[in-house]
C-alpha cells in the first residue's frame, strides 16, 4: 500500500511541475501582419504587385519577398542573388533585411527571395514605402522601390 501512495504522489507532483512549467512558458512572440502587399517598381526589370512574408523569433526576423510581375531577366541559380530588403521605422530610421536565398528561376521566372534575415525589437513598426529592395545578381543591382503604402499596413513586431 505505501508504494502506490508514493507513486501517487511522485505522479501527482511531476503533474503539478508540468502545469507550472506550461503556466510560465514564454509567449510565442508573433509579427502582424504576417503577409502584405505592396506596388513595387523595379525600372526596367518590371513592376507590379509583389508579397512580402515575414516571420519572428525573438528579435530575429525574416521577410520574403515573391512576385510574378517582376521577372528574371536571365535563368538564376539557386542563392545566386545578394538581397538587402530596407525598412523604414515608424519612429526614424530603417531596419535592412539581408541574404542570398532564392530558389533557382527560369527565364521569365517569378521573382523570389528570402528568407532574408534582420533584427528587430518589441514594438517596431516596419514600412517598405520610403525603403527599397536591392537585388545583385553578377554584380549588376537592381533597386526596387514600393509606389505607396503596404497594404493591410506595417509589419509590427512583439
Amino acid at each position: 500500500m505505501r508504494c502506490k501512495r508514493i507513486g501517487a504522489g511522485a505522479a501527482l507532483a511531476a503533474g503539478a511541475l508540468a502545469v507550472t512549467g506550461l503556466a510560465f512558458a514564454p509567449a510565442a512572440l508573433a509579427v502582424t501582419p504576417q503577409t502584405a502587399t505592396i506596388n513595387a517598381d523595379c525600372g526596367a526589370f518590371g513592376s507590379g504587385e509583389a508579397t512580402l512574408t515575414a516571420t519572428q523569433d525573438g528579435t530575429a526576423a525574416t521577410l520574403t519577398v515573391k512576385s510574378s510581375a517582376i521577372t528574371a531577366p536571365i535563368a538564376l541559380g539557386e542563392d545566386s542573388i545578394t538581397s538587402t530588403l530596407t525598412l523604414v521605422k515608424a519612429g526614424g530610421g530603417t531596419v535592412d533585411f539581408t541574404g542570398t536565398e532564392n530558389p533557382a528561376m527560369a527565364a521569365g521566372a517569378p521573382v523570389e527571395v528570402g528568407p532574408l534575415s534582420g533584427t528587430v525589437a518589441s514594438g517596431d513598426s516596419l514600412e517598405a514605402f520610403g525603403g527599397s529592395l536591392r537585388m545583385t545578381v553578377f554584380g549588376i543591382t537592381i533597386t526596387c522601390t514600393a509606389s505607396g503604402p503596404q497594404s493591410p499596413g506595417p509589419f509590427v513586431f512583439d
